[in-house]
């Protein structure tokens, strides 16, 4: 986000607390419960936003060094991502070439080689084949066609995209559009370092994940030991960018920015930026932390889905214990403990809201929630879900 941009969203925020108003939609919308419930549209949404979109699958610190992998069985082609040798991000099928076994079973590491377990079949970061054992006895084949099945794969702006399909496309300019894409590069997010990580599986809908990074309205209830003591709640700046948006946060350090002429103004310190990159992630750079969260749904229930949450460091990062402030090198300890307090914030209060929803929809004593005019992000979720599927838009219904 440019300067002069940040400036204007810092005078916003104070403008909406001293007056008590928030950013408002214009109005409420009425969503069906069914959209957490149905098995018809949780396999529509699966095949369409997941099985055949491309996926974020990480920042570049995720592999930040030659021979560096990751894999992914969240989604329904088993995914193998790799660094090569000579830096190059590829992603492939996680599936040998010979009868299709899974060939690393590991989460993420540094490997050479990776050599299936069924028959010792090897192939290299590229995905090329480079052992057969016994291949006088197999039989006469050609290697340069039985490598790693590849996956489109793309890594723009410190963002790694895999395409789950091989004949799938990746187009960057499309995914983000050029203003998103200039705002996130002035994050640098291609330097940071991965921290550490969690997996969360949860009784409800992966939308249900994505609602609760949709407003603040919640801070002072249910936040109130938590959250609540660092962020004005119910006060935001919002800002839609196609399918994406983003959300500032309101932290009550902004009050200190009053004694402070604007050029000493500092984005981070007033507000934690929150994206949402269509359709399961969600990005939230801060001053020394950054998180990325990716929800994916369940293949046989609707009512549940895993949450993955990264934590990554600026470089050269350390943190201060007296005032929290990303410093130097000795603090790293420290800043993973504060990223797994925030990430358990999420697990232990805001999914328990979530799985809480989940129940009561389920239930079908219900027909709809209500998305408030203080809601806007709810409300541009679910309408471009809905768009994206050719469904009815959920209908405004403006209020006083």
């Amino acid at each position: 986000m440019k300067r002069a941009e940040q400036i204007d969203q810092i005078k916003t925020l104070l403008a909406r607390l001293d007056s008590g108003t928030n950013v408002d939609a214009g109005g409420v919308r009425y969503n069906p419960t069914s959209s957490y419930t149905d098995p018809e549209l949780a396999a529509v949404e699966r095949s369409e936003f997941f099985d055949h979109h491309p996926q974020i699958v990480g920042l570049s610190g995720d592999l930040a060094e030659p021979g560096s992998f990751m894999t992914f069985d969240e989604l329904g082609t088993p995914i193998l991502a790799t660094r090569t040798a000579s830096g190059e991000f590829k992603a492939f099928v996680n599936a040998c070439r010979h009868r299709g076994v899974v060939i690393e079973s590991a989460e993420r590491g540094r490997k050479r080689r990776f050599a299936c377990p069924f028959h010792n079949w090897t192939y290299d970061g590229n995905g090329t084949l480079v052992g057969l054992p016994k291949s006088d006895h197999f039989g006469e084949l050609d290697r340069a066609e039985l490598g790693l099945v590849p996956l489109p794969a793309v890594e723009r702006e410190g963002l790694l995209w895999v395409h789950p399909q091989p004949n799938g496309v990746i187009d960057p300019d499309e995914l983000l559009g050029a203003e998103l894409a200039a705002d996130l590069a002035d994050w640098d997010l291609g330097k940071l370092r991965r921290l550490g990580g969690d997996r969360y599986d949860v009784d409800c809908n992966w939308k249900l994940a994505m609602d609760t990074f949709g407003e603040t309205y919640h801070f002072p209830v249910l936040h109130s030991d938590t959250l609540s003591a660092a962020f004005h709640g119910n006060v935001q700046c919002y800002d839609t960018f196609g399918r994406n948006h983003r959300m500032l946060l309101c932290r009550r350090e902004i009050d200190e920015m009053r004694k402070l002429p604007p050029d000493d103004w500092d984005l981070c310190t007033a507000t934690l930026p929150v994206y949402w990159l269509f359709p399961n992630t969600q990005l939230i750079p801060s001053g020394s932390v950054v998180y990325v969260v990716r929800a994916y749904p369940d293949a046989q229930d609707p009512g549940r889905h895993t949450s993955r949450i990264s934590f990554y460091l600026r470089p050269h990062v350390s943190v201060d214990t007296a005032s929290g402030d990303a410093t130097g090198e000795d603090g790293v300890h420290m800043a993973e403990e504060v990223a797994r307090g925030f990430g358990n914030i999420i697990r232990d209060e805001d999914y328990a809201m979530s799985a809480s929803q989940q129940r009561s929809a389920n239930s079908g004593a219900l027909s709809h929630v209500v998305f408030g005019r203080n809601e806007p992000a709810l409300h541009h979720f679910h309408n471009t879900y809905r768009a994206a599927l050719g469904r009815e838009l959920l209908q405004l219904h403006p209020t006083g």
